[in-house]
């Protein structure tokens, strides 16, 4: 397989095995092989996330959605509405106007999210560059599967058009034959 990889390296990338990176290696391979080389990346990484990282995308999705934005402006229009308004025509208000007690809870939730968040990007970073690698293999393989192709088709094409040399050259040889009998019963 070895002598037929390096073969393969040099037809296909003009490259010689030791100058292959450890995609192109496994490509190679693959074509060798004829197996397949996609698998699905999401059930990979899936498979291996920690309960943090779990966490941290789930945390991330709820804190980057609609519903999220739309229960937490709700909360702070009633918490505006409760002690600008309600608590205050009693006076109980909690916290009354600039609302100190809101904007430390506020402070605290971006101070908590924005980490969580960072995290569930660092992870889609590292996914979406294991996606580019893998698509990267993908189309490398087809690059050369196609290459391949072409050159079986090349070598087809030679032959048949060898054969149609060789079977024309027959027909030519017949002609003449036939040409030089017609002449010489014209003769007698």
């Amino acid at each position: 397989m070895f002598g037929e990889a390096e073969e393969l390296a040099k037809k296909l990338l003009r490259r010689k095995w030791e100058n292959l990176t450890a995609r192109a290696r496994k490509v190679i391979e693959s074509l060798i092989d004829r197996s397949q080389l996609s698998r699905n990346i999401n059930r990979d990484i899936d498979d291996k996330r920690s309960f943090g990282e779990q966490a941290a995308d789930g945390i991330a999705q709820i804190g980057g959605s609609w519903t999220f934005l739309f229960i937490f402006a709700g909360i702070l229009i009633l918490w505006v509405i409760l002690n600008s308004y309600v608590l205050a025509n009693k006076n109980e208000s909690f916290d009354p106007f600039p609302y100190i007690l809101l904007n430390l809870f506020l402070s605290m939730l971006a101070a908590a999210q924005a980490p969580i968040i960072m995290m569930s990007q660092n992870q889609q970073s590292a996914r979406d560059r294991i996606d580019t690698a893998h698509d990267y293999e993908i189309n490398l393989k087809a690059e050369l599967e196609i290459r391949h192709l072409h050159e079986k088709l090349d070598e087809i094409r030679e032959s048949r058009w060898n054969e149609l040399v060789e079977m024309q050259q027959k027909q030519i040889r017949l002609l003449e034959k036939l040409l030089c009998e017609q002449m010489q019963k014209g003769d007698k």
